[in-house]
């Protein structure tokens, strides 16, 4: 079974059965909600649809998005990634991570659910598909 697994370089923190993630935080200075969602592929993440509360610096809002519930919607083109780096401080506050798959319905933590708080120690994560036996 395809799953998320979480840790970095190639350590594994922890697994989560998943075949769909939306990965949401807070940016640090702007203060603005952004999510976004994810399909798991044996070969990396397919980044089907984002979405942002508002603009600011290095924060814009794409030509094609649209306004829908206070969020602006939008589709990114991106190729496969392979692989998911987040930058990760007690500073920053913590990512929210929503899981789900065809034999589970949706939970929605925060990342330190499954990997402990963010520390100044370890300042990043990675995220990347793997297989759940």
């Amino acid at each position: 079974m395809l799953g998320l697994c979480l840790g970095l370089a190639g350590t594994i923190w922890a697994q989560v059965p998943a075949e769909k993630m939306t990965l949401s935080w807070t940016h640090t200075i702007e203060k603005i909600r952004w999510a976004e969602d994810y399909r798991l592929q044996p070969d990396g993440f397919i980044l089907e649809q984002a979405r942002v509360k508002g603009s600011g610096a290095g924060m814009e809002i794409p030509l094609d998005a649209v306004l829908n519930n206070g969020s602006w919607h939008y589709t990114p083109h991106l190729p496969i990634l392979p692989m998911l780096k987040l930058g990760r401080t007690p500073e920053a506050g913590d990512y929210q991570l929503c899981v789900s798959s065809a034999q589970r319905e949706q939970q929605c933590h925060p990342m330190s659910f499954w990997v402990g708080e963010p520390t100044v120690e370890q300042p990043l994560i990675e995220l990347w598909g793997c297989d759940i036996g």
